[in-house]
């Protein structure tokens, strides 16, 4: 079923690890709030956990290619150019349109397919 999906509609895969590593980050964080953490430790360890996860569900499951330094590396590098694409978005949406979530939501299929591209022809390559 899994390698049928991975033929059919492998964006739709990524997009779905997306959701997944978005789902432990968010879990993570409220876990650790809900036990006494502070917030900013418990924000950033949600952060780096549901990156972590999206990292190795993109290698072993999207890519089907497996992890290593390398291409952990290429990872954290179109992580820095998707954040910068973000900022700038939403900066610009909110100068233009006086809309911050409006920019934030135009950001996130444009993230989505640089991340789904970087990944098939640069990260997992």
């Amino acid at each position: 079923m899994v390698k049928l999906l991975l033929a059919k509609a492998p964006f739709l895969v990524y997009v779905s690890g997306g959701v997944l590593s978005a789902a432990v980050d968010i879990g993570t964080m409220q876990l650790l709030l809900t036990n006494g953490m502070p917030t900013l430790p418990a924000t950033t360890v949600g952060f780096l956990t549901g990156l972590i996860v999206n990292y190795m569900f993109h290698a072993r499951v999207t890519f089907g290619k497996g992890g290593s330094r390398a291409s952990f590396a290429r990872y954290l590098a179109v992580v820095a150019v998707n954040y910068t694409l973000t900022i700038a978005i939403v900066t610009a949406f909110e100068h233009l349109a006086g809309s911050a979530l409006a920019g934030k939501l135009v950001s996130l299929p444009v993230v989505a397919v640089v991340g789904y591209l970087s990944g098939k022809y640069w990260i997992f390559k």
